[in-house]
C-alpha cells in the first residue's frame, strides 16, 4: 500500500509540475505562436494598397492670415525672452548687491572677532600675572607665618 502510495504521489506531482510550467510559460507560447502564424497570413492575404488620393491641402490656402499670426507669436516670443533676459540681469544684480553686503557685514565681523581675540589674550595674561603675584604673595606670606611662629606668636 505504502508503495502504491508514494508512485500516486510522485505521479501527481510530475503532473502539477507540468500544469505550472505550463500555467506560466503556456501564455507566453500562445501568443508568440499566434504572432507568428498572423504575420506568415498577412503578407499572402493582404493585397497591395492603390491610392488615388488628392494632395494634401495648404494650410495657408485654408487660412490665409496663418503667417501674420505667425510672425505675431514669434514677436511675442520674441518680447517674452527679452522680459525673461531683464528679470535675469535685476536678479543677477540684486544677488550681486546681497554678496557684496555679506561680505562687508563679514569683514566687519572679522574685525570685531580680531578685537575680541586681542581683549581675550590681554585678559589671559593680566589673569597669570595676577595668578603668578598670588602665588609669590601666598609663599612670602607662609615665610613670615613661619618666622613669627617660631617666635612664640600662635595665630589666630
Amino acid at each position: 500500500m505504502s508503495r502504491r502510495s508514494g508512485t500516486c504521489l510522485r505521479s501527481c506531482l510530475v503532473i502539477f509540475a507540468i500544469v505550472s510550467a505550463l500555467g506560466v510559460c503556456g501564455p507566453a507560447l500562445y501568443w508568440r505562436v499566434k504572432k507568428t502564424l498572423r504575420l506568415g497570413d498577412s503578407k499572402s492575404s493582404c493585397p497591395p494598397c492603390i491610392c488615388d488620393c488628392p494632395p494634401p491641402l495648404s494650410l495657408l490656402k485654408i487660412a490665409p492670415g496663418m503667417q501674420e499670426m505667425e510672425k505675431q507669436f514669434v514677436d511675442l516670443l520674441t518680447e517674452e525672452l527679452k522680459l525673461q533676459e531683464a528679470v535675469s540681469e535685476e536678479h543677477a544684480r540684486h544677488m550681486n548687491i546681497t554678496f557684496g553686503e555679506a561680505k562687508r557685514v563679514a569683514s566687519q565681523y572679522q574685525r570685531e572677532a580680531e578685537k575680541c581675540i586681542a581683549a581675550t589674550e590681554t585678559c589671559e595674561e593680566a589673569r597669570e600675572r595676577a595668578q603668578a603675584l598670588l602665588i609669590k604673595e601666598r609663599k612670602v606670606t607662609t615665610l613670615w607665618e613661619q618666622r613669627a611662629r617660631q617666635m612664640g606668636w600662635e595665630g589666630e
